[in-house]
């Protein structure tokens, strides 16, 4: 079988995912705003949205290498919450009644979205031009999401605050540890080395080069 062949992407795939797109799109802006898509997370679903139409290994790759380890963590962490140990408090908003259910349903593509990516890529193949693309990328948001989005904040509400953590983990409450010049620099440098570069010489292993 020619890669061509083995790398169609199913018609039922890319109708579910456009439908799931469909919704969440226009319950994002409403409830949200549009700067909520600077997040990396959504960032990668347009992203991945574009690459199951086109059937583009390279756009699946971008989106897998910045997504794959994260979300993977975000998993570790819900099910830690469910089972009554928070940790980190990455999802602390899942458990969060007084927060729409439907919102809180929609988010729950943090824990399938790497498993569809790994899916993908088992279709397409993998491009190792995603790692480069996506750290650019990330940077890009990174350095928007610090000169120009809010920091944290307390009443933040449904406000997006501290978008791509640039401010430290935290969305109350800036981090203390350091300048924060040195923690925008920990951002634009740990995240490629500790998350995307990991990510993909795994994805380059596992997966047959695109």
């Amino acid at each position: 079988m020619d890669i061509a062949t083995a790398a169609a992407i199913p018609l039922a795939v890319k109708l579910a995912y456009t439908a799931f797109m469909a919704v969440l799109i226009p319950v994002y802006l409403k409830q949200y705003g549009p700067t909520n898509f600077l997040y990396f997370c959504d960032a990668a679903l347009l992203i991945t949205l574009s690459g199951i139409w086109l059937e583009s290994p390279l756009l699946i790759s971008v989106a897998a290498v910045g997504m794959v380890l994260p979300q993977v963590y975000w998993l570790l962490d819900f099910f830690a919450n469910w089972a009554g140990l928070p940790t980190t408090g990455m999802t602390d908003y899942m458990f969060d009644k007084s927060r729409a259910k439907l919102l809180r349903g929609l988010s729950l593509f943090h824990g399938w979205l790497p498993l569809l990516l790994l899916y993908l890529l088992s279709r397409t193949g993998y491009d190792p031009r995603g790692f480069w693309i996506w750290t650019a990328l990330a940077s890009v948001l990174v350095l928007v999401c610090y000169f120009f989005m809010p920091p944290p904040h307390a009443e933040r509400g449904l406000t997006p605050v501290n978008i791509n953590y640039v401010y430290g983990l935290s969305d109350d409450t800036p981090q203390r540890w350091m300048p924060k010049q040195a923690w925008l620099m920990v951002v634009l440098l740990g995240f490629p080395l500790l998350l995307y570069w990991p990510c993909h010489l795994v994805l380059a292993h596992f997966f047959v080069p695109a």
